[in-house]
């Protein structure tokens, strides 16, 4: 951000959204928000390619706030799509802190939680969705979100739903909206099918670059640090570098949801305060991890690739790479969770022995400058000396520095709102409906009485009395009721004979 770039009140936003963001520290624009608002104030379409972290979320949403209608009628005015859940909370979170004063509704409609509570919320009324193809496209065709009167249509991270399959359900949902209306596409990057797609759905749109045409994809406020480290030394190292002069909030980037999971339980038992967020975790879950990482409450947020696109936070320090990133796509969107709104960052990258094919490619790429990364150990002085790791530091967090809450702090919010009731599997509807009262009546049964007759070899030994169970029942049982036929089992002696056949 520039001393002198434009401020939003001098583009003319409307005072409620000015005041909103003033609140929230934000006065001046980006320089993806300074070229992007003139346009899309006006309604015209517009293709936005800026670089994570440079404010893309308030490049489109001051717009699509600002040319709203209210107060409006419930039916949605603009939809936004985002690739994934933790995203699709992140945008939700940005445009309600800055529609605060314009009594404007925001849902989030995303899947992984039970539908009732998003139903109950359109059905309230919304003037914004924001949501995952996959939910949207359930609700809409379930006719419990109308998109009949979105005039406004933003499509995030458009790169990120080519890569996630997402196109064929992007195309369903661009013929369920109005031909006329304002349609705003942002992404990092811009590949083939994304600006075929542009051309098909897009009016006329200007298309925006946030940076220099020889610019890099990486921050040059980001310092990078690549090493050579073996798979089982991995652990040690890491936890040293999470000893590093100045860290903060860190991120940890894992190729596999196991491994994810995995590395936080170790770094836990270090006594680092670290969670995890991975697709095998409930929506519950990865919420509450994320909350905590927010809050302060856990440091360390170990996560997979999905998540790299949908967390947006200003303070994060470090990212560290503890498996190599499968392309230069995915290395530009993991470290770009770090130096984000003109602050610095590290972003440091593990390269294991059989990675080093694939790394080489990555670097090459993105003009790195690091095809053969320096062979590193845990106990390696250039470790300690490139992060200002104190000397002397273990593979554990020592007790004195062990002073965040932990996610155990950090309470779990009940997405389902507790009402997980049991079923009981009945072979028709009347014997549901039977099952209740029959139950009730069970203690009301009167109980069976029996008697035991102790025998030896299935023979009864003479001079027992058979001894009864409920005596008071026995007397009261009339007497031409005959006693249950006893099942005769063959002595060892009979089996040991030899049969007449």
């Amino acid at each position: 951000m520039r001393t002198d770039s434009p401020t939003f009140a001098e583009l003319g936003v409307r005072d409620e959204i000015v005041k909103a963001l003033g609140e929230a520290g934000i006065e001046r624009t980006f320089a993806i928000q300074e070229l992007t608002l003139p346009i899309a104030l006006a309604g015209d379409d517009v293709i936005g390619q800026a670089r994570t972290g440079t404010g893309k979320t308030l490049g489109f949403g001051v717009p699509l706030l600002h040319r709203l209608d209210t107060p409006g009628d419930g039916t949605p005015q603009a939809l936004v799509v985002v690739p994934t859940r933790e995203l699709c909370l992140q945008v939700t979170h940005d445009l309600t802190a800055a529609a605060k004063h314009l009594g404007v509704r925001v849902a989030a409609i995303y899947g992984g939680i039970p539908y009732e509570r998003q139903i109950a919320q359109l059905r309230k009324g919304v003037d914004v969705v924001i949501g995952t193809p996959g939910r949207l496209l359930d609700l809409a065709e379930q006719r419990h979100l109308v998109l009949g009167k979105v005039g406004m249509l933003v499509l995030d991270e458009a790169d990120e739903m080519l890569d996630l399959g997402f196109l064929p359900d992007i195309e369903r949902i661009l013929t369920m909206v109005p031909d006329q209306r304002q349609t705003m596409l942002f992404s990092a990057t811009m590949p083939g099918p994304i600006i075929t797609l542009a051309r098909t759905f897009l009016k006329q749109p200007t298309h925006i670059r946030a940076e220099e045409n020889d610019a890099g994809q990486t921050h040059e406020r980001t310092k990078q640090f690549v090493y050579r480290a073996h798979s089982m030394d991995k652990p040690e190292m890491l936890a040293r570098v999470l000893q590093a002069r100045d860290r903060g909030l860190s991120m940890i980037f894992a190729r596999t949801k196991r491994t994810a999971q995995k590395v936080a339980d170790d770094l836990t038992e270090r006594g680092f305060a670290a969670a995890a967020v991975h697709g095998d975790l409930g929506q519950g879950a990865r919420e509450k991890a994320l909350r905590a990482f927010r809050s302060g409450k856990v440091d360390v947020l170990v996560a997979t690739d999905v998540a790299a696109r949908g967390i947006d936070i200003d303070d994060v320090t470090h990212v560290i790479n503890y498996q190599c990133p499968e392309d230069e796509k995915t290395y530009v969107h993991r470290i770009g969770r770090t130096g984000r709104a003109g602050r610095e960052g590290v972003a440091v990258t593990f390269v294991d022995w059989d990675e080093t094919t694939r790394w080489k490619s990555v670097s090459d790429l993105l003009n790195l400058g690091q095809p053969d990364p320096v062979e590193t150990y845990s106990t390696s002085d250039h470790l300690f000396e490139d992060l200002g790791i104190p000397s002397g530091s273990t593979g554990r967090l020592p007790l004195s520095h062990r002073t965040r809450a932990g996610l155990d702090a950090e309470e779990e919010e009940t997405l389902d709102n507790g009402k997980r009731k049991r079923r009981r599997r009945t072979g028709s509807k009347g014997a549901t409906e039977q099952a209740a009262p029959e139950a009730a009546s069970e203690e009301s049964r009167p109980k069976r009485s029996r008697s035991r007759t102790r025998s030896r070899a299935g023979v009864p030994v003479p001079g027992e009395q058979p001894e009864a169970q409920a005596p008071a029942e026995a007397a009261e049982k009339p007497a031409s009721d005959k006693p249950r036929r006893r099942r005769r089992r063959r002595t060892s002696a009979e089996q040991a004979a030899p049969s007449a056949d």
